[in-house]
């Protein structure tokens, strides 16, 4: 990992949080509708990053929302089980090492149909596990399964109109 990739990991960290935290934290659409955009920095960390460094930047990275929004725990556990999963995301979804072209995860690199498979797992992965924990009861089980599918899309949506307008298609 290059200084420069490390330099613009730092600066997204740090964007991502301040996003969620004093814009989307506030954004609930009818109870159902919650977008967790932030975990966006979990999917565009550079495939070589070592998985002991994945899950300890996830940890930080949920700790920092967690203390900003006061949920205890909940966004924590939901990116460090999001950063446990993901090599083995990414090594199931790859037909080999020609697909993992670029240092890092992205509609550009990738191409759409890895990206969506990749971003839909594991965002439904943090989603799950973040809206189970924070229910914690099964009574409610399919009103939180709406809640996980909807939110889950919506922060998809994000994520494809990020890497759009962030990381155009060049020639």
């Amino acid at each position: 990992m290059t200084s420069r990739t490390v330099f613009f990991n730092i600066i997204r960290f740090f964007f991502l949080i301040l996003f969620q935290v004093l814009i989307l934290n506030h954004i609930n659409l009818s109870g159902y509708i919650n977008p967790y955009f932030y975990i966006y920095f979990i999917l565009l960390l550079p495939f070589d990053t070592p998985k002991w460094m994945l899950l300890i930047v996830a940890f930080m990275l949920g700790w920092c929302v967690d203390m900003f929004t006061n949920t205890i725990g909940l966004n924590t556990a939901a990116c460090v089980m999001m950063a446990f999963a993901r090599p083995f995301v990414i090594t199931a979804i790859s037909s080999g090492p020609e697909s993992l072209l670029g240092d890092t995860p992205s509609l550009r690199n990738q191409g759409l149909k890895w990206f969506l498979y990749y971003s839909i797992i594991l965002i439904l992965i943090h989603h799950f596990t973040f809206f189970y924990l924070e229910i914690f009861r099964f009574n409610e089980f399919f009103a939180t399964l709406v809640r996980v599918l909807l939110s889950s899309a919506f922060t998809l949506l994000l994520v494809l109109i990020s890497e759009y307008l962030l990381y155009p298609r060049g020639k």
